[in-house]
């Protein structure tokens, strides 16, 4: 992969993690929480959202050792979950809208590379494939179980109420078992997104 390449997946994630926080921030808002606008992250401008760690130390630290794909995230949008209307299923739902929005993007792009070979210059179906590769890796990675990944704030709204103590202590050491997904089973990830990209592109 050269340094062009490089610089193009960094920028398709940049603003696909964008687009994935403020996905979250919408779906509060429709349900009646607005602190995702107070804090002034209802925006598509990037530097709001930037994490030092997933957004930059990250992607560079995979792009330095050669990994096969690229992952991060940005900042979490904040919402207040007592604020929604839909108090049983509303976190879940602000939670599921990052990894759908990414989705979304794959789908729109996945099918241009499928059905515009004929009509679309090479260049540009290129870049269609890198935001559809990129976005579903997005959107399988945010859903692994794990906090403060979407994937855990799914999961925990399916628990009873008094299983919530327990959804705490995974919270409490998340970002070290986040971790050790990341180098030691995000093979996972690969395998997964691959079936989705083969899937979009009916191969």
């Amino acid at each position: 992969m050269d340094a062009i390449d490089i610089l193009f997946q960094v920028i398709i994630l940049v603003m696909s993690v964008v687009i994935h926080e403020v996905s979250h921030g919408v779906a509060a808002y429709a349900q009646g929480d607005k602190t995702a606008q107070y804090a002034g992250r209802l925006t598509l401008n990037p530097l709001p959202h930037l994490d030092p760690i997933g957004s930059v130390a990250l992607p560079l630290l995979l792009v330095v050792t050669g990994s096969p794909f690229l992952i991060g995230w940005a900042r979490p949008v904040p919402y207040n979950p007592y604020n929604l209307r839909n108090q049983r299923w509303g976190s879940a739902i602000v939670g599921a809208a990052g990894p759908l929005s990414n989705i979304s993007l794959a789908l729109i792009f996945g099918l241009m590379v499928r059905f515009g070979g004929a009509l679309l210059p090479a260049a540009f179906l290129q870049i269609c494939f890198m935001i559809m590769m990129v976005n579903v890796i997005l959107a399988v990675f945010n859903m692994v179980p794990i906090p403060p990944l979407d994937g855990s704030k799914v999961l925990f709204s399916f628990f009873p109420y008094y299983w919530h103590r327990y959804a705490a202590l995974m919270e409490q050491y998340g970002f070290v078992l986040l971790l050790i997904f990341i180098f030691f089973f995000s093979g996972v990830v690969g395998v997964v997104s691959e079936f989705i990209i083969k899937l979009i592109l009916g191969i």
